[in-house]
């Protein structure tokens, strides 16, 4: 799906995911890191970034939408947070090493190649103790209405996803269905994989 698609998406006044953050980022706040530098990568209009913001953290937000970007700037001002936004695709993004306390992925759906590149790199970015947080819907979303991409090669299972994240320690990983409620295009019961993984 291209920037044009998003820039769509994005371009009505409410926002397409909701203003809440992600449940199973909400459910995991207590493992992160308070403090530091975060990233969000395919962060859409903003709402996880910001409630990383929101908890003290410098967070960089990319996303290929600059639809999407300005409307998370927009936000951040009308909370009083600070937020640092970058419109780029993520093939053309790369960090420094050893750079973020934080990395988040929340439902980002990558052609396989580049899906497994971002994951890879994720380990560089991370500082030692680092904390790289993702829910994404699974191969089996494709049979329900419920949100999420058509196309199956999009869909990664929980494997596959661990087998990308090698040289990071797992601590929470599961494949399960749940409900998904988050603005006009996430709405029902899901399948869905989580992983918290942390950089030693």
């Amino acid at each position: 799906m291209s920037s044009t698609f998003w820039d769509q998406r994005y371009s009505g006044d409410d926002l397409a995911y909701g203003q809440a953050p992600n449940e199973f980022l909400l459910s995991m706040a207590s493992r992160l890191p308070e403090t530091g530098n975060a990233l969000d990568i395919g962060a859409g209009e903003g709402r996880n970034a910001l409630f990383l913001a929101s908890r003290g953290l410098h967070v960089l937000a990319v996303d290929q939408s600059q639809v999407g970007m300005q409307k998370a700037q927009q936000l951040a001002q009308e909370r009083g947070l600070t937020l640092r936004t970058q419109a780029v695709d993520l093939q053309d993004f790369d960090a420094e090493h050893n750079s973020f306390d934080v990395i988040s992925s929340i439902f980002v759906h990558l052609p396989t190649k580049l899906r497994a590149a971002v994951h890879q790199r994720v380990g560089t970015w991370l500082k030692p103790g680092g904390v790289f947080l993702l829910e994404a819907y699974a191969p089996d979303q494709i049979k329900r209405g419920t949100g999420g991409p058509k196309d199956p090669s999009l869909l990664a299972s929980l494997d596959v996803i661990l087998g990308e994240l090698s040289g990071l320690e797992v601590e929470h990983q599961a494949a399960l269905v749940r409900n998904v409620t988050e603005g006009q295009f996430h709405t029902g019961e899901a399948s869905v994989v989580q992983v918290l993984a942390r950089k030693r």
